[in-house]
């Protein structure tokens, strides 16, 4: 029992705890210090994916802007619109733009295109270095005819529309006014048939046909590609 009051024993015993509390409190520094690394390189990535996220905006509000400066005027006459969110620039009454159950262009619709494709490319090719996609998509109604179940109609107005969509690329290729474009074109338009998939719906949640039925050219830019790298 001597040794419990022994000095030298007691020195030893707060020289080994001194020592284990020193070995804790370093530790506890290098955890701090991975910690805080990691942080950083937390809020590094968050500021690059809040750098992309904004120029994404910028340049979807920089298209838009440009795509309202150059057609602002002829949408009413062209019974079209242009949705800022999607960069989707459409075409409706659709009685001027194919006969019904037809892929084959109306004169009218011809008339309207070379008007406006040599535009819209003269606006989108300043903006080449950003844009991903381009697709033409071609939209139809739910119905076709009293004798087909709602499956043949679905497939029957994917035929339908996928057709209408690569006669109007074939057509807009070949313009002569945008003949400097066709390799990028080539590269970078899809034509698209989405049938019935998308109908356009009144406020009671029923399907609009006329306005269902209609084609659109809509931008895909290339923010998702350029988040992936960061990401990667």
């Amino acid at each position: 029992m001597s040794h419990l009051l022994d000095p030298r024993v007691t020195e030893q015993e707060e020289t080994h705890w001194l020592s284990v509390s020193d070995l804790m409190a370093g530790l506890m520094m290098v955890f701090l210090f991975i910690a805080i690394a990691l942080m950083r390189d937390a809020f590094m990535e968050r500021d690059k994916i809040r750098e992309v996220a904004v120029a994404y905006q910028e340049n979807q509000v920089a298209i838009y802007e440009a795509l309202m400066g150059e057609f602002a005027e002829d949408l009413p006459r062209w019974n079209a619109f242009i949705d800022s969110d999607s960069l989707t620039f459409t075409f409706q009454s659709p009685n001027v733009l194919f006969a019904q159950g037809k892929i084959d262009l109306s004169r009218q619709y011809r008339a309207l295109l070379a008007k406006f494709f040599p535009r819209y490319m003269q606006v989108l090719g300043r903006f080449t270095d950003s844009i991903n996609e381009v697709r033409i998509e071609g939209h139809t109604s739910s119905v076709w005819n009293s004798q087909t179940s709602a499956t043949e109609a679905y497939f029957l107005n994917m035929e339908l529309s996928q057709g209408r969509t690569r006669s109007v690329l074939a057509y807009v290729y070949d313009l002569p006014d945008v003949a400097e474009y066709q390799g990028w074109i080539k590269r970078h338009f899809a034509a698209v048939g989405l049938s019935s998939s998308r109908p356009v719906l009144n406020g009671r949640g029923e399907e609009m046909g006329d306005r269902s039925r209609r084609v659109t050219f809509r931008v895909i830019t290339n923010a998702e590609i350029q988040m992936k790298k960061i990401l990667e």
